[in-house]
């Protein structure tokens, strides 16, 4: 549990910022969608915290799929749990559907960017006389 230490301390404070009343952030400049914008943010750090958790607790060195379905259903269930939150315990918010896609959204970005940046990783690059040598 300790390599997932960063992903639950983000956990707590996406559930804070979500259950928060929306008067509470009356000083926090707002433009239509922001809160769609938030949300996204919110899950794509959240999963990327799940990859970095995983990674270090498998000391893996390669894309796993199992990580990966993981990391979505995790992800998934933490944002239906915040949306459930939202619809029936702090009432003063809204619960809506286009959350859920944002959070989707998010967790999708944060899927591609583990696949994208986890697998080039060891991929060392040397430049030479005009050059790009790729070496894995």
């Amino acid at each position: 549990m300790k390599h997932y230490t960063w992903a639950i301390l983000w956990a707590g404070i996406v559930l804070v910022l979500c259950c928060m009343p929306s008067e509470s952030t009356q000083s926090v400049p707002k433009f239509p969608g922001i809160d769609k914008v938030a949300h996204t943010g919110f899950f794509f750090v959240f999963t990327v915290l799940l990859y970095y958790g995983a990674i270090r607790r498998l000391s893996t060195t390669r894309p796993s799929i199992a990580i990966t379905l993981r990391v979505i259903v995790f992800s998934f269930l933490f944002a239906l749990f915040t949306e459930y939150l939202q619809w029936k315990i702090f009432t003063y918010r809204s619960a809506e559907a286009w959350d859920l896609f944002a959070d989707a959204v998010g967790t999708g970005m944060g899927v591609f960017a583990y696949l994208l940046l986890h697998n080039t990783y060891g991929v060392k690059t040397s430049i030479g006389n005009g050059e790009m040598n790729i070496k894995t």
